[in-house]
């Protein structure tokens, strides 16, 4: 990298320029050149890029002559003296792969402390010394509060990715982080939004930070190509595979929106011969890192993906993004499409659409301002034809046969014919790959609006009284008028009558199909109006019956009512005052209310009699002479209440045994002993 040739920057230390000549960089991206003007030196920033513009080196050149300083290698590691954050595994894990090589030559040492790892390999880690480490907000914070990271020597702070750090719930984590670093440290925010929540947590915890935007004189990522892809609902599977097979990326990512979604993708891609990995927020780390390592050296060529690897998730020669479902937000599927065109590559976005979501496909591509291809998923015969394309362009045609080909070649063509040999090696070619699916005839651009035209109107006997709806009509005129969906126009239904709307090149035919007796189905008359029926009376809900979904009844019309008065503090003068009714909600009564001074006086109560009262059956119990807790009986259940002073005196106390005293009543009674309720007792 030659900073001469770039606009003024900051002095890039030696190590860390011999670095990115070692790595080919050439210039700088504009997001790299606006941290490293001269002015923002050791500032706290707030800086928004579009994904994919080179963050991460950004604020690795940003830090370093706050964490640097005057030297140009570091010391010994000791305590930290940078702390990058990031909102995934994944991510963090990445930083820490482009700081080491960054730093390598000025002797920087970068550890990373992220959830799924050992927790016992990064504290001793940490023990080690590190210059900058890199870590997950909750990893961290664990850090932290166990006493295994120390804060004293903090000189920088980076929050990379903050918007989605604080809409993973990390807001808690970052504020203690924060609040626990040194007041005098630097603190950068990259994000590539900038919500208002961003926007608070700078004004808290940073010192009149410098907001950096870098918007590219471009469209919203320019290197990649957007394409909707318009298919039926059964085909979106099979619309994933041929889009895989048409563009053969290097590498690739397909999204779904749920864990079962791509478990599904994986399995199907799998056995139809994809070399396919999964990443989703199920997996362990250590699966999901050697799943893009598995990317990465090749072993792999598709990573069937959720949205935690939306973000941030850096995979070379990544071509190709798919999006087996729709992302449920414009910003989403930016950060997806991101994972492509980086770095100056040129990349793919292609959306799976099926009909009933194409609403949706549009808002999201208008809110995040780019423009799509509309068209159909690549076929079978495009995905052979690109095949071919392939085929020809390769290298191999134009080598030169070697000596040691020599002898196979001589030996095909004297065994077989050019015939022969050219099926063979094309079946052996399709053997290789798997086959395209066959999917089904979609227009993937909708139909413009046409005109209805010159129309006549006809009345049709029976309304919303006779049943009548625009389903049970239209298929009724299609028959009887011999006419298709298209000649019919606009159906009215009201309430006795409806009406429906021909287009008039059609209308001789129709009437001709119908007969000279104007008659569908059942006896419903048809009749020809000479113009079109005044409807604008009723409006969507015209002709509506009275009742509790219609209008008001036919009728007197109702009062509306005056509303209520405020209540008067002296009762007697609403004693006094004249009747004026009462609120609608209530009936009139039909006599005016008597005049409280006139009033007679109220009935006088009835004395008690003797007869016992009853409020209910669960009636407080009956105390006896004696002191007997005997259950009261109702008069209503057609028994005589008890005498007690009969024969059979007072019930005994509970808890004793009354077989004898029952013996010795009956026995007074007449009655004879051992009959009971369930008759003579049996011996």
């Amino acid at each position: 990298m030659t900073p001469s040739k770039e606009k003024k920057t900051k002095t890039v230390k030696q190590a860390l320029r011999d670095a990115l000549d070692d790595r080919g960089y050439e210039t700088l991206t504009p997001v790299q050149l606006a941290v490293m003007a001269p002015e923002l030196d050791g500032r706290d920033l707030l800086v928004s890029a579009q994904t994919g513009s080179g963050k991460t080196l950004g604020f690795g050149l940003a830090i370093a002559p706050t964490i640097m300083q005057e030297d140009e290698r570091f010391e010994a590691a000791g305590a930290p003296l940078a702390l990058v954050i990031a909102p995934t595994r994944e991510l963090a894990l990445q930083v820490k792969r482009e700081l080491s090589w960054l730093y390598a030559k000025a002797g920087g040492h970068v550890t990373s402390c992220v959830g799924g790892m050992d927790m016992r390999d990064e504290r001793r880690a940490l023990a080690r010394g590190a210059h900058i480490v890199v870590a997950t907000p909750g990893r961290l914070r664990d850090h932290i509060t166990r006493g295994s990271m120390d804060l004293t020597q903090l000189r920088a702070v980076v929050l990379d990715e903050a918007d989605e750090m604080l809409d993973l719930g990390f807001r808690d984590d970052l504020e203690f982080i924060l609040g626990e670093a040194p007041e005098d440290r630097q603190t950068l925010l990259f994000s590539a939004t900038v919500p208002k929540s961003i926007l608070g947590l700078a004004k808290n915890y940073q010192k009149n930070a410098e907001r950096v935007i870098t918007k590219s004189e471009q469209t919203q990522h320019a290197d990649i190509e957007y394409r909707a892809m318009v298919v039926s609902d059964r085909d979106t599977e099979n619309a994933v595979i041929n889009t895989l097979r048409f563009y053969e990326s290097p590498n690739a990512i397909v999204f779904g929106n749920t864990r079962a979604i791509v478990n599904r993708l994986t399995t199907r891609l799998s056995n139809r011969g994809f070399k396919v990995v999964a990443l989703s927020g199920e997996l362990s780390q250590t699966e999901r890192t050697h799943a893009l390592q598995a990317m990465r050296d090749g072993r792999a060529r598709v990573c069937v993906a959720t949205d935690v690897a939306a973000r941030g998730i850096d995979l070379p020669n990544l071509d190709l993004v798919v999006h087996a479902e729709l992302p449920n937000n414009h910003e989403t599927m930016l950060h997806r499409s991101g994972r492509t065109g980086r770095a100056g590559r040129k990349g793919v976005s292609a959306l799976i659409v099926t009909k009933k979501n194409r609403k949706k496909a549009d808002r999201i591509l208008h809110m995040a301002k780019v423009n799509a291809e509309w068209a159909n998923a690549p076929s079978a015969d495009d995905v052979n034809l690109r095949d071919e394309e392939r085929m020809f362009a390769d290298s191999s045609w134009n080598d030169a046969i070697a000596e040691n080909e020599m002898i196979g070649v001589e030996k095909l063509t004297s065994s077989f014919t050019p015939e022969q040999v050219a099926a063979a090696y094309l079946r052996l070619f399709r053997s290789m790959r798997s086959a395209p699916e066959e999917l089904s005839a979609v227009d993937a651009k909708p139909a413009p609006r046409v005109e209805f035209g010159e129309s006549v109107w006809f009345s049709i006997s029976g309304g919303r009284n006779a049943d009548a709806e625009p389903r049970r009509l239209l298929p009724m005129l299609c028959k009887a008028g011999d006419i298709t969906k298209d000649d019919i126009g606009a159906i009215r239904i009201q309430q006795d009558q409806s009406y429906v709307q021909i287009r008039k090149p059609s209308v001789a035919a129709f009437l001709a199909a119908i007969g000279s007796d104007m008659t569908l189905e059942a006896g419903t008359v048809l009749s020809e109006l000479s113009e079109a029926p005044n409807l604008s009376g009723g409006g969507k809900f015209a002709g509506k019956p009275s009742g509790k979904f219609g209008g008001k009844p036919s009728g007197k019309p109702r009062p509306k009512s005056g509303g209520y008065e405020k209540r008067s503090e002296n009762r007697s003068e609403m004693r006094d005052a004249p009747y004026e009714g009462k609120p609608k909600s209530h009936k009139p009564k039909s006599t005016p209310p008597v005049d409280w001074d006139d009033a007679p006086e109220p009935r006088a109560k009835k004395p008690k009699g003797d007869k016992p009262k009853y409020k209910s059956k669960a009636a407080p119990a009956a105390y006896d002479s004696d002191g007997g807790h005997g259950p009261a009986k109702r008069l209503g259940d057609g028994k005589k209440p008890r005498d007690k002073t009969g024969p059979k005196g007072p019930p005994p106390p509970k808890g004793k045994s009354n077989s004898k005293k029952n013996k010795a009543r009956a026995a007074a009674a007449g009655k004879p002993a051992g009959k009971g309720k369930g008759g003579p007792k049996r011996g």
